[in-house]
């Protein structure tokens, strides 16, 4: 819900086309058309699995005239340039064995004065802090779902490195920095 917000607050307040790259089950792009019903979101994913069970749930919300559901590879988009007014993308940077791709699609695709809003988990600057915050998740998560846990933060970007890949993908002015102690952020509001 906070992402959602997130993207609200810096997208553009009149009609728009919005792309969520690495969309899931959709959840983030049903919270989002409840509160702009101005805007058509295309919800895009590699893993069908998770985009069926993202189809049933924009069925059920009546949304099939404003959520759009592809299976799409965020570093190879079939769109046209500057087709969108934002981009999105939650936990999925982390995913990809060489991001850079990934934002340059991002440039491509993006509107100049598009927003972007993508957030992801931060690579731990030392062992002991990975170490914690695997600890933090709580008792309800088994050894595999730590393990996971752990592997996905050991991918993860240090904020550094995420500015680096949005400089070298040309995105100026995108504001990139630790959201919380697991996540970092590259953010940038619509430009009137």
């Amino acid at each position: 819900t906070a992402f959602a917000e997130s993207v609200i607050e810096l997208g553009p307040h009149g009609a728009a086309k919005v792309l969520d790259v690495g969309t899931g089950t959709a959840r983030i792009p049903l919270l989002i058309a409840a509160k702009c019903p101005q805007w058509q979101i295309w919800g895009i994913d590699l893993a069908q699995n998770m985009l069926q069970l993202g189809w049933q749930h924009v069925k059920n919300a009546g949304l099939e005239q404003q959520i759009f559901l592809e299976i799409v590879d965020a570093k190879k988009m079939p769109y046209s340039d500057r087709q969108f007014q934002m981009v999105i993308s939650n936990s999925l940077v982390h995913h990809l064995p060489d991001p850079l791709p990934f934002f340059h699609q991002v440039a491509r695709v993006l509107q100049p004065q598009g927003a972007i809003f993508i957030r992801d988990l931060i690579r731990p600057v030392n062992v002991e802090a990975m170490d914690a915050l695997v600890a933090s998740i709580g008792a309800e998560y088994d050894e595999q779902q730590k393990k996971l846990f752990r592997d996905s933060l050991h991918a993860a970007l240090t904020v550094d490195e995420v500015r680096d890949l949005i400089e070298q993908a040309n995105l100026s002015d995108v504001k990139v920095y630790q959201s919380s102690d697991r996540h970092w952020t590259a953010a940038r509001a619509w430009q009137d």
